[in-house]
């Protein structure tokens, strides 16, 4: 039975690059999301370029929700090898410290931080047992290198840096890979680049970020991946530290 990766937060840019650098390795897809309409026509690009994959719709802040998320995947595809989690929400984004309070990281917490916790949580007894898997958790450059004016939802993305950094320890030695991906540009094809393209802006008011390929990004998780032998990939590599 050839291998599945589920893409959570899958849309147009990272992870349609993701499911497809996977699926041209064999592997099966399981597409998360919000949207009905995005999923399908995800679904069937990659089924025009002889990738199986089905979409499963999902609000990514209900952490209760879950273990019915994950039944459903292994329902379709009978198993789950790998995780992506990268969800972004173009409501939600980068704010100077001082202008962040505790609703804003209210809003995004779940999502950010509870949710990909009990997605490992539902996963683990599997990987466990099968004594392989991977986890690849997508954060942004500002969770790794705090910069100012760059806050807002930053120190979710710094807790949930910590969770991974923990779990990667404690799993390495049961054959399960836990490594992250911190992305410090615009990823290109994205929602995000759309929206900011369309008004004109930058991505932050203190720093300018460059625009990524999204296909370069899924090379790197590709990478992590096949070889396990780092926890942290930031991409592109910040200018100074």
């Amino acid at each position: 039975m050839s291998k599945v990766i589920a893409v959570f937060g899958a849309g147009t840019g990272l992870g349609a690059s993701v499911a497809r650098r996977f699926g041209r390795e064999g592997f099966r897809v399981a597409l998360v999301a919000r949207r009905r309409e995005r999923l399908d026509a995800l679904v069937e690009q990659l089924a025009g370029e002889g990738v199986e994959a089905a979409g499963f719709t999902a609000d990514l802040s209900r952490t209760d929700a879950v273990p019915a998320l994950i039944g459903s995947i292994r329902d379709r595809f009978g198993r789950i090898d790998v995780i992506e989690y990268g969800p972004f929400s173009t409501e939600q984004g980068l704010a100077p410290a001082t202008r962040t309070d505790a609703a804003v990281l209210e809003q995004g917490l779940a999502m950010f931080l509870l949710t990909p916790v009990e997605v490992v949580r539902a996963v683990l007894p599997e990987w466990t047992e099968r004594g392989d898997g991977a986890f690849l958790l997508t954060t942004g450059v500002t969770a790794v290198h705090p910069m100012p004016g760059l806050s807002g939802l930053a120190p979710l993305g710094a807790a949930a840096r910590n969770y991974l950094y923990s779990l990667h320890g404690e799993l390495a030695d049961a054959g399960v890979y836990a490594g992250t991906l911190s992305v410090g540009a615009t990823i290109d094809r994205s929602e995000m680049s759309a929206l900011i393209a369309q008004a004109g802006t930058r991505v932050g008011e203190t720093a300018e970020f460059p625009v990524v390929d999204p296909d370069d990004l899924a090379e790197q998780y590709w990478d992590m991946y096949t070889k396990r032998d780092r926890i942290e990939q930031l991409y592109p590599q910040p200018r100074s530290l």
